[in-house]
């Protein structure tokens, strides 16, 4: 079943649901049924909820009250609210507003499972509209799991500079780093065309202490960005 198909259905909550999902409908009459869902507590009413968050009405302080009265009914629905927001997480524009609800509702590690699920699906090519991959690799960036290193690895070569800034971020984040991810890290570095990623690299370089490899001194100096510098004798990245 889609997202939205409850809506042509002939549940208790069509009604109301119809309402929250109708721009056009009278505030009034919206407010009257994202409260009457909030205390319904189904997964019906939940992804009728849910649907609220998928656009935006005037005057703003409307739209606000509105979401955030709808975020309230969601999250008080509890463990039946878990899977119909995993599934808005996974199909949402933006995934904002399901991750904070998300985080509302389950342990941490339940958070960066679905993270690591959504990046599994997302690739490294150029794509007109990346601010989903953006906004999972930046998510990742204040999460630590063993996972999460082999899983960024590969966006350090995003055709989307930020996606790469972030998957910099992402990596640096973990703990224990292996020996594959800070060769990954030079070989990133090397490439980098963008000043900011690759100064974000060299810092975390310089907090690993690593020293560059020999064969590599020439490249890496000729990417030294301002505020870093190499130890000539140990190689090793310093800030200066």
């Amino acid at each position: 079943m889609g997202l939205f198909d409850f809506l042509k259905g002939s549940n208790p909550v069509d009604k109301h649901a119809a309402r929250v999902a109708n721009k056009r409908a009278q505030a009034v009459d919206r407010w009257e049924s994202i409260k009457k869902l909030s205390n319904d507590k189904t997964p019906a009413a939940v992804q009728a909820l849910l649907v609220r968050f998928t656009y935006r009405i005037d005057p703003s302080i409307t739209d606000q009250e509105e979401k955030d009265a709808a975020f309230a009914g969601v999250v008080g629905a509890g463990e039946v609210a878990v899977e119909p927001v995993c599934a808005f997480l996974r199909r949402a524009d933006s995934i904002a507003i399901p991750l904070r609800i998300l985080e509302q509702l389950v342990p941490a590690d339940r958070v960066t499972d679905e993270l690591l699920r959504l990046l599994a699906d997302m690739d490294t090519e150029y794509e007109r509209d990346p601010e989903r991959k953006i906004q999972v690799l930046s998510s990742l960036e204040q999460r630590q799991r063993s996972e999460i290193a082999a899983a960024v690895l590969r966006f350090l070569g995003d055709m989307n500079e930020t996606a790469r800034f972030h998957a910099v971020g992402a990596l640096l984040a973990q703990s224990g780093l292996d020996d594959a991810a800070h060769q990954a890290l030079f070989d990133a570095l090397l490439k980098e065309e963008s000043v900011r990623t690759r100064a974000r690299i060299l810092g975390g370089l310089a907090e690993l202490g690593d020293a560059v490899p020999n064969a590599l001194r020439p490249e890496v100096k000729s990417k030294l960005t301002d505020g870093f510098a190499m130890d000539p004798k140990s190689g090793a990245i310093r800030r200066a």
